[in-house]
């Protein structure tokens, strides 16, 4: 149970820099999706709404009793994303959502909490000064299951963003050459398995695009070609809110998902670019400066794993808009729209502010 020391304690900063990223993307949800069927932005503030209930409801349990049932939480979440590819329906080629009756969630994007949870269990309980073979090994293969199935849904963007979390950890925990080497092998090994025998065909033409977007500007280069024109015609002031013609006329894809960040640079220009992107580095700036209010390593790793999904989800996703990177489907973070993927992050802040709660029990 919380006591008032411990409520005197919660880092309400964060909680208001949580909520002003999350109302900027209902702001810009609503104009790239205003003339779309389905209230994606009156949706979207339902979510924030249940996002604040879950973030205060999750203060009321200590850390380290999730921490402790970490193994049983990760095997639900395997279970389910298993039940997933078994029994789920197909919808917009994937097999990723689980539709109950009033609304449906996608479990890969709650799985990402249950493996921080167990790296966290894992690393936390390591005192070497490097990681050793074996425990890489564990910590490997706990990661490459629900990596594995997700890419079997398919859905290689969400699998992807396992992949920071797994790093942060490794990194934290200390890494020898010998290590570095094995890990540097099995993910070679895996990028040319995944080409030849996983990856499908759209996802090939996404990555050739990338290097090449003119050579086919109408199918596989066409996203990439107009979440350019979109930026590049903001200019530094923009066109006006929900003035944007590429994002108000539908010549760009998934505005109010994975290319919100496109509809920003096109509404609001440079000026709002860069004032969007002050809000976001206030907001990771907060949790990162978290670390230092941990009172043991399990926190210290679940901070630490927190900030880099978020931050590496939020610049995947501004390379990709610009053409940096490949398109790969990875929404913003609290910005794009997107019921498990706002509670995702919402859940994961609550981890940031329990463990800064507590960070004076016992002491």
């Amino acid at each position: 149970m919380i006591d008032r020391n411990k409520l005197r304690n919660i880092d309400w900063i964060l909680i208001g820099l949580l909520l002003v990223n999350s109302f900027i993307g209902v702001v810009f949800i609503y104009s790239s999706s205003h003339y779309l069927p389905g209230n994606y932005c009156l949706k979207q503030l339902f979510w924030i709404a249940i996002g604040l209930v879950i973030i205060f409801l999750f203060l009321f349990v200590d850390y380290h009793f999730l921490v402790t049932y970490s193994v049983y939480i990760y095997l639900f979440f395997m279970l389910i994303l298993m039940g997933v590819l078994l029994f789920g329906k197909i919808t917009a080629g994937t097999k990723s959502w689980v539709k109950l009756p009033l609304f449906q969630f996608q479990p890969s994007e709650l799985a990402k909490l249950s493996l921080i949870l167990i790296l966290a269990y894992v690393f936390s309980r390591h005192r070497r000064k490097y990681l050793s073979f074996g425990e890489g090994i564990t910590s490997g293969t706990v990661v490459l299951i629900p990596v594995f199935l997700i890419i079997l849904q398919p859905d290689l963007g969400t699998a992807l963003t396992y992949i920071p979390i797994f790093l942060g950890a490794i990194i934290l925990a200390g890494l020898n050459k010998k290590t570095i080497i094995f890990f540097l092998i099995i993910v070679i090994l895996l990028g040319l398995l995944g080409w030849n025998f996983v990856f499908k065909d759209y996802q090939k033409e996404r990555l050739t695009s990338f290097l090449s977007p003119h050579q086919d500007p109408l199918d596989s280069g066409y996203q990439i070609q107009q979440s350019r024109i979109a930026i590049g015609s903001g200019g530094f002031l923009g066109k006006g809110y929900m003035k944007g013609t590429q994002s108000q006329l539908r010549f760009l894809p998934a505005r109010h998902t994975d290319f919100i960040f496109s509809v920003i640079g096109e509404e609001f220009g440079f000026l709002g670019v860069i004032l969007t992107l002050l809000f976001y580095y206030l907001f990771l700036r907060r949790m990162f400066q978290s670390l230092s209010r941990s009172r043991d390593r399990v926190g210290v790793y679940i901070i630490f794993m927190v900030v880099i999904m978020i931050t590496s989800q939020f610049f995947i996703n501004v390379m990709m808009v610009i053409g940096l990177i490949p398109i790969v489907g990875i929404p913003v973070p609290l910005l794009s729209y997107g019921g498990s993927s706002l509670l995702t992050n919402y859940i994961a802040v609550s981890l940031i502010l329990n463990v800064k709660m507590r960070r004076f029990v016992n002491v």
